[in-house]
């Protein structure tokens, strides 16, 4: 028999009262079919005693709402909406449910809109920090068809395929970060506690020290201001670029050309801006949205602007009757298997389709891509960290053969 877990939940019952508690099973999976069987809609599930499992929250760093918390929302959202719950009560839970401070704010102010007649699209729509432009355009789109638990259940689709691609592209990139970390906190340590006592032996010794042993121990003599110096630098830089990035349209178009042209990681990101643009459009198709307001939110949500350029050319030749795939085939970062596909999807009357094959083909792609990154970079970054230990101790030894060749002499 399988072994069980404790899980706590939070749920809704047939009455429409809220429901926490502990149960035991073999998964969450099983753990949420169990709730579903009581006639309880879950909301929220957490395994027992796995609190350090948690995301790290730091203090003045928690003002963003994260992708995962938002996909949470959705999912909630469209559970509630298609049980038959009514906007005004699915607000009202969410708004309590949330663990996120400007999530829950936003929530509890587009309830109070849309209990005073605005629409929720709309009341959304003003949150445009915590609900994406695609979430939005969606949500409306269901309004007018009548159809919005429809339209949440496919932003929460959405929603968790990006979060479960941007882990797989975190994971991809952990090692590496990991190993950078190490190798500078390494330099650093060695800087400031090996080289001094390596400089008073040399100095006992007598003689003149090489070039590169001197240039250590002067780094050494100014890690003081060496080091909050670099962290400034890194610091300040790094708040420049992103306000650049988001102010200067021409700088982002840069910027996202040249990843794409990186040697490693530039396929991996064109499969991503690929498997977006594809999910994306064929989901604002697929609810009924225009085919000139798909293509304005698309091109801002693939988070390159390559692509958004790319779509503001494609509206221009569809608004002239040109069909898209000619348009876009104009553009080299759109693959021609992507064109193809878009183009016996119009030819079909199944664009939608066609590009959620596309999205799927991508995923796969992406998937394919993050792992065989991280087996390629593993073996650069173990090259990388052995070059600089190397380095670092031949610098410090160096003297040692100078000063036996004096003695030899």
């Amino acid at each position: 028999m399988p072994a069980t877990k404790t899980f706590h939940y939070n749920s809704i019952d047939a009455q429409g009262r809220k429901t926490k508690g502990t149960l035991e099973a073999a998964n969450e999976a099983a753990a949420t079919q169990l709730l579903r069987q009581r006639g309880e809609v879950p909301l929220g599930m957490s395994q027992a005693g796995h609190g350090l499992n948690q995301d790290l929250k730091i203090p003045g760093l928690g003002n963003r709402v994260k992708l995962k918390d938002l996909a949470v929302f959705a999912r909630q959202f469209s559970t509630m909406t298609a049980s038959g719950m009514s906007l005004l009560r699915s607000l009202s839970i969410l708004e309590e449910q949330t663990a996120s401070a400007p999530l829950k704010r936003a929530t509890a102010e587009i309830s109070s809109d849309v209990s005073g007649g605005v629409s929720l699209s709309a009341a959304m729509a003003k949150h445009d920090r915590v609900f994406p432009r695609l979430m939005v355009a969606m949500i409306r789109a269901g309004e007018a068809g009548g159809m919005i638990d429809r339209a949440l259940e496919q932003v929460a689709n959405s929603l968790e395929k990006d979060t479960a691609l941007r882990g797989k592209i975190k994971s991809a990139l952990t090692y590496p970060a990991i190993v950078l970390a190490f190798t500078f906190v390494m330099i650093a340590a060695v800087l400031i506690f090996i080289v001094p006592i390596f400089e008073a032996m040399f100095k006992n010794l007598g003689g003149e020290l090489p070039g590169i042993t001197q240039f250590l121990v002067d780094a050494s003599h100014n890690m003081w201001w060496i080091g909050p110096l670099f962290l400034t630098v890194a610091i300040g830089g790094s708040i420049a670029y992103k306000r650049r990035i988001r102010q200067s349209e021409s700088f982002r178009l840069s910027v996202d050309r040249l990843k794409l042209r990186l040697p490693v990681f530039g396929p991996l990101l064109r499969k991503l801006a690929m498997s977006r643009f594809s999910r994306n459009l064929g989901l604002l198709l697929n609810v009924g949205v225009p085919v000139m307001q798909a293509l304005s939110v698309v091109g801002e949500t693939t988070g390159n602007e390559v692509i958004n350029i790319a779509m503001r050319d494609v509206q221009s030749a569809v608004r002239d009757g040109q069909p898209m795939s000619s348009a876009l085939r104009r553009h080299k970062v759109f693959p021609e298997m992507v064109t193809q596909m878009i183009e016996v999807g119009e030819e079909s009357g199944q664009i939608s389709q066609m590009l959620d094959k596309v999205a799927d083909f991508y995923d796969r792609e992406v998937d394919s891509a993050a792992e065989s990154l991280t087996a390629s970079i593993e073996p650069i970054m173990v090259l990388v960290m052995g070059s600089v230990v190397g380095g670092m101790v031949i610098c410090l030894y160096l003297p040692m053969f100078t000063i036996y060749q004096n003695i030899q002499g």
